[in-house]
């Protein structure tokens, strides 16, 4: 764990390059350096650092800086050969590689440099191909500087045309304020002749093909890689694991008590009457397993305090995210406190081996798995880096190892999940390795529900009279990624975009794809001329973006309109009304990924009835804008659904399976009022067109906004 930084075209990118290093300085406290031209500077200290830099006058428009965590050697950075390298690493096979091309390197980031220098930028991938571990780096040669992470981004990178760091709050420090952070598929390249930045993509994992082996052979490669995952990862000195008593984190502790290796267990929880579940099973299973625990209990009324420092840290006022950093935080504080240097945790489990309830409803259990990891530098690791950081920790995940992964992502789905238990092959192995059985079975709820932290945030909130949970944390951190939203005019894609405003972030525009072809694979086509009269209702800017509606064909055309959302309005992130198609999904999150961009899909297998229900209950007025399945006809056309309606809808559903939320194909909707709506749609004039008792569409003909 250390910090990394660079100012680029900028006459002040010295000093500014310090400032930033003074936000990070937690990130690495035993030395602090700067490269800029032909010279280097390094110090012990940072005020040793800056008091260099300004006794001896330099100036600069580019630089880059490092503050460096020792654990792993001891060279101050930048280090310098042909090129000039900054880095945030941990290569676990680097003494590997440095006997191997006989590098004569003194640790893992001058492996990294050595190898840059030998093969050249050019050959960049061969270089990442070869590191087992995580990093962030940046490398300068000649006139480029290039920017690498992890593929899955559990190191972090923050960056935009004038400069890049580790964490986002030390570039808005510096006046670098719409910074976004790098994708781990892309590789960074900055061009200081030419002042500008170009990326190019890496792979990434992939489900097939399916592992063609026994169920027991599976088990015995995927303990070697378990085993291996975590033992790699072991330092020389004594260091902790973030403890819940749930599977994840019990294997971990069984396979270092195993290797006679010396750890603490920490575990934090809000105090309360009835003992926090994640508390009582730590303790439990730390007696019975014979580990060292330390845990930490928080009154209701010091949570406050707490959340004056997590939210501003993690840079993000997500309840869910905020509710997991409470739990890490006071934990990592413990840990800190102890002089622990590098801790453990289960994270990356949930994904490989499916222990979700969105992994129980997919229709492809690992492409849902693979879905999951392609999110997570913005879900969780960004938290959980600069929640470790700031305690002066290295977090070491041993299930997000890249060989675990590649192989856990090709597991056929019934080995890891049936109609009872979740995350079965991983709960066999635990047993098999040790773990009380338990321990190894046990359902456990997640972080912030098991600690106790969610329900602290709902108590709060009501305290400060507000709504929400959201609306409460809003108080402490009010900056979001900026966020596009597909928009089909239709209840879904209302619905994720009031879900992602309600939890503070914000919308800048809507994308709308008016497709020529009615049966498009991919969107929504009754009314969708209405979509713009909508986003005049709620005052959001539109892009509609013409398609000919040809199956994988109008992908390019969607491309093309989130890229011009992307260019337009800033926009980080996309969110998506996604339900059950995995089909929509799926295309959706490549054409994201590929570009940059974050995905939203807070709907996704969301019980059907519940979406209808809260529909109606906060004030959604729905319209179904046709129909096309037993049980309903032109009655239900044109006119607002009611819970009335819902009941009818679900009635149906368990008569002839009929989906509630119309994922069949069974009806399609209009929305014409929304709690973000200003103004409500009025429909002036309307057809029904009748093709058969049961398939009947609702065309609006004319349509104005009216106050509310």
């Amino acid at each position: 764990m250390c910090g990394i930084i660079g100012v680029f075209d900028d006459a002040e990118s010295l000093s500014k390059a310090v400032s930033g290093l003074k936000v990070i300085q937690k990130r690495g406290k035993d030395g602090f350096g700067l490269a800029f031209g032909k010279q280097m500077m390094h110090d012990k200290t940072l005020s040793g650092l800056e008091s260099s830099v300004k006794s001896a006058g330099a100036k600069a428009n580019d630089c880059i800086g490092h503050c460096l965590h020792s654990v792993v050697g001891y060279v101050l950075q930048p280090i310098r050969g042909k090129g000039i390298l900054v880095a945030n690493c941990e290569i676990y096979n680097w003494e590997e590689l440095n006997e191997k091309h006989k590098l004569n390197a003194h640790n893992d980031s001058e492996v990294i440099l050595k190898l840059m220098d030998r093969w050249g930028a050019d050959n960049i991938r061969k270089v990442l191909d070869e590191l087992d571990g995580v990093y962030a780096f940046a490398y300068w040669t000649g006139d480029k500087v290039y920017i690498c992470r992890d593929i899955i981004g559990e190191k972090p990178v923050w960056y935009n045309d004038k400069g890049f760091c580790s964490e986002r709050k030390a570039l808005d420090a510096i006046g670098i304020t719409d910074a976004k952070e790098l994708n781990p598929r892309e590789i960074l390249a900055y061009d200081l002749r030419a002042r500008k930045t170009m990326t190019s993509r890496m792979p990434f994992f992939t489900t097939k093909p399916e592992l063609r082996k026994s169920k027991e052979e599976i088990k015995k490669e995927l303990t070697g890689l378990v085993v291996n995952a975590i033992s790699k990862r072991i330092p020389d000195s004594r260091f902790g694991i973030l403890f819940s008593g749930g599977v994840d984190s019990t294997l971990i502790a069984q396979v270092c008590k195993e290797l006679g290796v010396d750890f603490t267990c920490y575990t934090a929880a809000l105090e309360s009457e009835v003992e926090a579940e994640d508390l009582a099973e730590a303790k439990k299973a730390s007696e019975k397993m014979g580990l060292s625990l330390k845990y930490k209990t928080i009154k209701l009324e010091e949570v406050e305090k707490y959340l004056k420092k997590v939210v501003p840290l993690i840079e993000d006022n997500n309840v869910v995210k905020v509710g997991v950093g409470l739990t890490f935080y006071v934990a990592c504080e413990m840990a800190h406190k102890d002089g622990i240097k590098v801790i453990f945790s289960g994270l990356g489990s949930e994904e490989l081996f499916a222990g979700y309830e969105r992994h129980k409803q997919s229709t492809d259990v690992n492409q849902e798995c693979l879905a999951g990891l392609l999110s997570m530098h913005e879900r969780d690791t960004y938290r959980d880096a600069v929640v470790t950081a700031h305690h002066g920790l290295a977090l070491r995940v041993p299930f997000l190892d890249r060989s675990l992964a590649a192989y856990s992502l090709r597991i056929p789905a019934r080995y890891k999940l049936d109609s009872t238990q979740n995350k079965k092959i991983i709960r066999e192995v635990a047993e098999d390795l040790g773990v009380l059985r338990e321990f190894a079975q046990r359902r456990k709820k997640a972080a912030q529900y098991g600690s106790g932290f969610d329900k602290a945030l709902e108590k709060l909130a009501k305290r400060s009279g507000l709504k929400s949970k959201s609306a409460y944390l809003d108080r402490f951190y009010s900056r979001n990624p900026v966020l596009g939203a597909l928009f089909s005019s239709g209840k879904d894609s209302c619905y994720a975009l009031w879900v992602m405003m309600k939890q503070n972030y914000p919308v800048r525009c809507l994308i709308t794809m008016k497709s020529r072809n009615p049966d498009s694979y991919m969107f929504h086509t009754p009314n969708i001329d209405l979509a713009s009269l909508q986003a005049k209702a709620m005052q959001i800017p539109i892009i509609v973006q013409e398609t000919l509606g040809e199956k994988e064909k109008e992908l390019a055309d969607l491309r093309k309109a989130i890229e011009r959302a992307k260019k337009e309005y800033g926009i980080e992130g996309v969110v998506t009304g996604a339900l059950y198609s995995q089909y929509q999904r799926e295309r959706i999150e490549k054409i994201c990924d590929s570009l940059g961009l974050k995905i939203f899909s807070p709907l996704w297998h969301m019980d059907q009835e519940k979406e209808m229900r809260q529909l109606v209950a906060e004030g959604f007025e729905v319209v179904l804008s046709s129909v096309a399945a037993e049980g309903l006809d032109k009655s239900w056309l044109g006119r607002r659904l009611s819970d009335n309606d819902v009941d009818k809808l679900v009635a149906l559903h368990k008569k002839i399976g009929f989906n509630v939320a119309g994922e069949g194909g069974e009806y399609e909707s209009l929305v014409t009022a929304g709690p973000m709506f200003r103004q409500r749609i009025d429909i002036v004039d309307s057809e029904i067109v009748e093709e058969s008792e049961n398939v009947v569409r609702f065309v609006v003909k004319k349509a104005k906004l009216v106050n509310k």
